[in-house]
C-alpha cells in the first residue's frame, strides 16, 4: 500500500492494458503516478520497470524544449521520480500536469495515456507518451470544458467530451472527423463499444444514451432508469453487456447486442438493477468496471466500499 498524497484524494486508477507488464496508473491532484504492485512475478516486474525507466534515457528527459520569441514555454507535464519513500512502495514514476486530473485513459497498446483536467482550460486534455516521458497538448481550443476523453479501441481516433458534445479527432491527420450530439445538459461519462461503431453516454441529468456512430450524430436510444445523476458507464470488453452507475446508489445492467449487419440496429434490453451502496451526501455509485472475461461487475461508491457483482 502506498499513500500517494497527504493532501489530495486519488481521483482515478487504471491498469495498463498489456499482459507482459503489471503497471497501475493513478491520479492524485496534478500528479499522475505509475506503480508496480508487489504481487507481480520477478519477470513481469522487470519488464514493467523497463517500461517505466525507458523514458529516462530519452534525449529530453521529459522536458520538451520549446520557446516563442526567445521565451521558454512551460512544458505540458514534468516527468520525475516520486522520491525514495514512494519508490520503496513500488511507485516508480510520476508526471505532474498543470491542474487537477479527473480522468485518465490508456491507449489499447499501453504506449499512450491521456489525462483530463476540467479546470485546465487550454491544457485540459493532454496525451502522454510513456516510453519517452513526453507530454503534448493536442487541443488548444475546445468549445466548452473538457469532461472526459478516450482512445478508440482499434482506430487512430480520440474522443473528447465537453459538457454537451463529444468530438472525435483523427490523431494521424490531426483533424476533427465527427461531432456526437447526445442532447444531454451535462455529460458525465461515455464509453466506446469494443467493436468501435457504438458508444454509450451517461449524463448528470439522469440520461443514458446509446449512439450508433454510423447511423447519426444523434442518439439511437435514450433511456431513463435513475432518479439521480449517472456518474459512469461501461461496456464489457468481450460480452454483450454494459452498465451504468448512479447517485441513487444503484447500477443498471443491460444486455446490448451489436451485429455487423449495418441494416440491423443494436438490441438493448435492461437486465438487472443492483442495489448495495449507501448514498452519502447525495453521492452514490461513483464508478463501474467489468472483469475482462467473466460477467462480473465491480463498483465503487461514495460509502467507501468497492463491490463485486457476479
Amino acid at each position: 500500500m502506498a499513500k500517494l498524497s497527504s493532501e489530495e484524494p486519488v481521483n482515478i486508477v487504471r491498469w495498463r492494458p498489456n499482459k507482459e507488464t503489471f503497471i497501475l496508473a493513478a491520479a492524485a491532484g496534478e500528479d499522475l503516478f505509475f506503480m508496480i504492485p508487489s504481487v507481480a512475478s520477478d519477470a513481469v516486474e522487470k519488464a514493467s520497470r523497463d517500461v517505466l525507466d525507458a523514458g529516462f534515457g530519452y534525449a529530453t528527459n521529459g522536458a520538451q524544449p520549446s520557446a516563442v520569441n526567445g521565451v521558454k514555454k512551460e512544458p505540458p507535464a514534468k516527468w520525475s521520480r516520486p522520491g525514495g519513500k514512494l519508490e520503496a512502495a513500488g511507485v516508480l514514476l510520476m508526471a505532474t500536469v498543470r491542474s487537477t486530473i479527473k480522468v485518465i485513459s490508456w491507449h489499447r497498446r499501453g504506449e499512450f495515456i491521456s489525462t483530463v483536467s476540467p479546470t485546465g482550460q487550454r491544457s485540459s486534455v493532454a496525451i502522454h507518451t510513456l516510453s519517452k516521458h513526453l507530454s503534448q497538448i493536442p487541443f488548444r481550443k475546445l468549445p466548452g470544458l473538457a469532461q472526459t476523453a478516450q482512445f478508440h479501441p482499434s482506430r487512430p481516433l480520440f474522443f473528447v467530451a465537453t459538457q454537451r458534445m463529444i468530438r472525435c479527432y483523427d490523431l494521424q491527420r490531426q483533424e476533427l472527423v465527427k461531432v456526437v450530439q447526445p442532447g444531454a445538459r451535462w455529460i458525465s461519462s461515455f464509453d466506446i463499444h469494443p467493436g468501435g461503431d457504438n458508444l454509450i453516454v451517461g449524463s448528470y441529468d439522469r440520461r443514458l444514451l446509446w449512439h450508433d456512430l454510423d447511423l447519426s450524430s444523434r442518439p439511437y436510444k435514450t433511456m431513463r432508469f435513475h432518479p439521480e445523476a449517472i456518474r459512469a458507464v461501461k461496456f464489457h470488453r468481450s460480452l454483450p453487456l454494459f452498465a451504468d452507475a448512479s447517485d441513487d446508489g444503484t447500477l443498471q445492467i443491460f444486455h446490448g447486442k451489436v451485429v455487423s449487419d449495418l441494416m440491423e440496429n443494436a438490441t438493448i434490453v435492461p437486465v438487472k438493477m443492483l442495489k448495495g451502496h449507501k448514498v452519502i451526501n447525495k453521492l452514490g455509485v461513483l464508478d463501474v468496471d467489468w472483469h475482462p472475461k467473466h460477467p462480473w461487475c465491480l463498483s465503487a461508491g461514495a460509502d467507501g466500499t468497492c463491490r463485486l457483482w457476479a
